[in-house]
């Protein structure tokens, strides 16, 4: 089955309201749509919203990418040559990770369509269902215990709680929502590159009575080498994040020892290809999967949602990218029960494009 059309625009999509990390404080979103069109009408839905901080890529120069005249390369081409194309995209649109992942997650989705199954299942699917975390941003107690509370009444099970300004004052957030909580809250922490060596080893002391499960990026890549001075115990809890982009910093990592988790993210890896790639590094190594988002459209937390779901080695995810907005393009995807999300039995990744989409450029 050929490839008859292509379609990308971008979408502004609102957030249902404001956070802060440790770089910046967010509002809104611009996500990138990319729709492949069979021969036959299926339609393959790709979406994209790199973090240009992280992999130097913006939104505009993805939409720019996916209007350029490369496009043109996939028309008349078939759907089940879905890898050679992701291939070619990748030698093409080398270090732009936003634009390969929105091409890779739409062949993805048409060639899923095509054959009639998820792409979960094509792969293998090792997990049914697991428990993800919810954010809260940084703030200060009072209302991290109001957010919190609020997804106390919703269900979920798992906190990442986003720090990085102040280790003394992280260090009170997580305590207070123990004392709050008890253990109906697993508490993740998030702290964005903040953190110096010795501030990580005071938040680690004052929160170890308190059964942190592991924090993220505790510190900016230029110094990762700082965390040999951790025992292998403490290196085990901490999760890649900005360090790993690729497959070749997964290899870095995964030689030196750095963290005891990777934190794949389809938009520093360039889609399901590139998180593979990276999930193939992290087996042999005994590193264990976390896969992680931005803020993404429903379509692009499905498919990391599949990917997970297809490796063995997943232990964590925190796939809530799209729970902050107030809008979407698509509807579908996956569900979520108790804070457990699922993935639906459709083919391909089982997201539907909405009737009516407002805000397009």
């Amino acid at each position: 089955m050929k490839i008859k059309s292509l379609n990308a625009y971008r979408k502004n999509l609102r957030l249902q309201k404001p956070y802060t990390i440790a770089r910046e404080t967010i509002i809104d979103v611009e996500n990138i749509f990319l729709e492949i069109e069979l021969e036959n009408g299926i339609k393959g839905i790709g979406a994209a919203n790199p973090a240009p901080g992280v992999v130097g890529e913006t939104p505009d120069q993805t939409l720019q990418n996916l209007q350029s005249e490369f496009i043109d390369y996939f028309i008349g081409k078939d759907i089940r040559h879905y890898l050679q194309h992701i291939y070619t995209t990748r030698e093409h649109f080398n270090n732009l990770p936003g634009t390969q992942a929105c091409i890779d997650i739409a062949l993805h989705d048409a060639f899923g369509k095509y054959i009639g199954v998820p792409v979960v299942d094509f792969y293998g699917k090792h997990h049914e269902r697991m428990l993800t975390s919810v954010t809260i941003g940084i703030k200060d107690v009072r209302e991290t215990i109001e957010e919190a509370n609020d997804y106390y009444k919703k269900g979920f099970r798992i906190l990442k709680v986003k720090t990085g300004l102040n280790s003394t004052l992280d260090a009170e957030r997580i305590i207070k929502l123990k004392e709050k909580f008890a253990d109906h809250f697993t508490i993740r922490v998030d702290a964005n590159t903040g953190y110096t060596l010795d501030e990580l080893k005071l938040f680690l002391q004052l929160t170890k009575e308190y059964n942190v499960e592991l924090i993220e990026q505790p510190l900016h890549p230029s110094i990762d080498k700082d965390l040999l001075k951790l025992s292998d115990k403490e290196r085990a809890m901490l999760a890649a994040d900005e360090s790993l982009k690729n497959v070749h910093s997964a290899f870095e990592i995964a030689r030196q020892n750095l963290y005891g988790i990777f934190n794949i993210k389809l938009m520093k890896c360039g889609g399901i290809f590139g998180a593979f790639e990276i999930a193939g590094i992290a087996k042999p190594a005994g590193i264990t999967l976390f896969w992680g988002c931005n803020d993404e459209s429903i379509v692009s937390i499905t498919a990391a949602l599949h990917a997970a779901f297809a490796c063995p080695h997943t232990k964590y995810i925190d796939l809530d990218g799209s729970l902050d907005l107030a809008e979407d393009a698509v509807s579908g995807g996956f569900t979520i029960k108790d804070g457990y999300m699922y993935v639906n039995d459709k083919p391909g990744l089982g997201t539907d494009l909405l009737d009516k989409i407002t805000g397009i450029t």
